[in-house]
């Protein structure tokens, strides 16, 4: 089986603002993660993927983006990413940047064009209608942040269309110079090395032609938030943007043929598996990876786990390679939802299920979800509707580094309060304690790099009973069984005749789970990964 980087690699997604600050302003920045390589290289990742660092106003951290082929001052300059570039590749390390293509500022001089008058060539580059026959908005379409999801132009007299805040006006896909002018941005990056893109709000790029009410869904509940209020039936997940996706494809595609190194494209969708397998393509190769969110919503028990990775893995095309994360930049951390002890064995399922994963930076510490006061809350979402817990600011604090002043993240007030406890959890103070979450994510990822069998093997479900879910991972000659107990009481299991004399390779407790005549003894809250013999 021949297999390229990003299938064999695990991909470390780092928020710039919050890694690593060398300027004193309280904002981390590119040389902040120059510096922090030789970390990434000891913990053990491939690649880093980096939150959006072009230049913008800021009024979504980013994702409002003003121009697209250049760095924003805050991170540095140009010369600082092709420096980061250059010291991450002579460490092996491959580099993804967060590509926005769905919609930019309102201040990106396309859209200063587009809205200056009816006339003016760059008017069709964003999504500009009529009010409707009565009045208001063209149509009942809601923005992901509540509210309208059109923007009155008092100038022009329209409506334009944004999927998220007013300052962010999506982009017209229809529209062939839009297309032309977003796939020079890839190339732009392309050209100067970097390794993939990781996009942005995929499924949102085409919209139904002709802008029909979304339906109303019966399942909100107001504490979901206003977005949900309606089905996006007819504002995401169009048929035409299967042939954007295949374009951008085969130009990453077109690098690797030309000698250039594999590049790979990850795109953000958030969709049922059934419609999230389309991603991957039909006709044409679409993503290399749809991202697969399962493990952040799905019941922490054995049989719901273990039905979401069969019906997945089942699900997939011949051709189809799976991903796995447990967290990102938009949804609370894994240590939040199922506690320190679980985020143990969390990781031990992230990183042994076939595929690639994505771990989002200070999990590897178990940092939790950080307690925002309201007069300190930067979340745009958080800011429009409150109080439902939907803001994004707990979980993209400062990464602690060690136990000086705000935990060697910045000399300066960090722009988003640390941890309460920083001064013992910080990856200095846990690199010396060998039970440290830190100290697992370490052995685990040097496991699975001398691992064929869990890099690149197969995947058989083994037992679902109790509390334990239990799995073999494959590949030749090489057999491991990996047993999950997602509980706190302690469980005996027993084991295949081919792994009654299996030894344990790793446990996430100091004292591993025992292997006595065929039978595993698997402690409360205990992952362990065990070699067959």
């Amino acid at each position: 089986m021949t297999t390229s980087w990003w299938q064999t690699c695990v991909i470390y997604q780092i928020y710039a603002r919050s890694f690593q600050d060398t300027n004193d302003d309280g904002i981390g920045d590119l040389e902040g993660i120059a510096r922090r390589l030789d970390y990434l290289v000891s913990l053990g990742v491939d690649a880093i993927w980096i939150s959006p660092i072009y230049p913008s106003p800021m009024v979504d951290f980013g994702y409002d983006v003003a121009e697209y082929c250049t760095v924003d001052p805050r991170f540095g300059d140009l010369p600082d990413f092709d420096d980061l570039l250059m010291h991450a590749h002579r460490r092996r390390l491959k580099v993804l940047l967060d590509f926005v293509p769905n919609h930019s500022s309102d201040q990106h001089p396309w859209f200063v064009e587009s809205r200056a008058c009816r006339g003016n060539p760059k008017r069709d580059w964003y999504i500009w209608r009529d009010p409707a026959p009565g009045g208001g908005p063209p149509n009942n379409w809601i923005s992901d942040f509540g509210g309208s999801a059109w923007q009155w132009d008092e100038i022009t007299g329209q409506y334009y269309y944004h999927a998220f805040l007013k300052e962010q006006p999506d982009l017209n896909w229809r529209h062939p110079a839009v297309q032309a002018a977003m796939y020079d941005v890839m190339r732009f990056w392309f050209d100067r090395g970097v390794d993939g893109f990781r996009i942005d709000v995929l499924w949102h790029m085409i919209k139904a032609a002709d802008f029909p009410d979304n339906p109303p869904n019966p399942a909100y509940q107001p504490q979901m938030g206003e977005m949900h209020r309606l089905l996006q039936l007819h504002s995401t997940d169009q048929l035409e943007v299967h042939r954007i996706a295949a374009a951008m494809r085969e130009i990453a595609d077109g690098y690797g043929a030309r000698g250039q190194g594999d590049r790979v494209l990850i795109g953000e969708i958030y969709l049922p598996v059934d419609r999230l397998m389309h991603y991957y393509g039909a006709e044409r190769p679409e993503m290399h990876l749809p991202f697969n969110f399962q493990l952040i919503d799905t019941p922490w028990d054995a049989r719901s786990l273990a039905s979401a990775i069969t019906n997945y893995e089942a699900a997939l095309p011949p051709d189809g390679w799976p991903n796995w994360v447990l967290g990102n930049h938009d949804r609370p951390r894994v240590a939040a939802r199922r506690g320190q002890a679980q985020a143990r064995v969390a990781a031990v399922l992230l990183l042994t299920l076939r595929g690639t994963p994505t771990l989002y930076y200070g999990d590897e510490l178990g940092l939790s979800d950080v307690m925002i006061e309201s007069s300190q809350v930067q979340d745009p979402r958080e800011l429009r509707e409150p109080g439902l817990a939907l803001g994004r600011d707990p979980v993209r604090t400062p990464m602690p580094w060690d136990d000086s002043e705000n935990a060697g993240f910045s000399t300066a007030k960090p722009w988003l309060p640390l941890h309460a406890d920083w001064r013992t959890c910080n990856v200095a103070r846990m690199a010396d304690d060998p039970q440290s979450i830190l100290a697992l994510y370490r052995r685990l990822l040097a496991l699975r790099r001398t691992s064929p069998a869990l890099s690149i093997g197969d995947f058989v479900l083994l037992n679902v009973e109790y509390e334990m879910l239990v799995y073999e991972r494959r590949h030749g000659a090489e057999r491991l069984i990996v047993a999950l107990n997602l509980g706190e009481r302690q469980h005996r299991l027993q084991l295949p005749d081919w792994a009654r004399g299996s030894r344990a390779l790793l446990s996430t407790l100091e004292d591993a789970a025992l292997v006595e005549g065929g039978t595993l003894l698997l402690g409360s809250n205990e992952a362990v990964v065990l070699e067959a013999g």
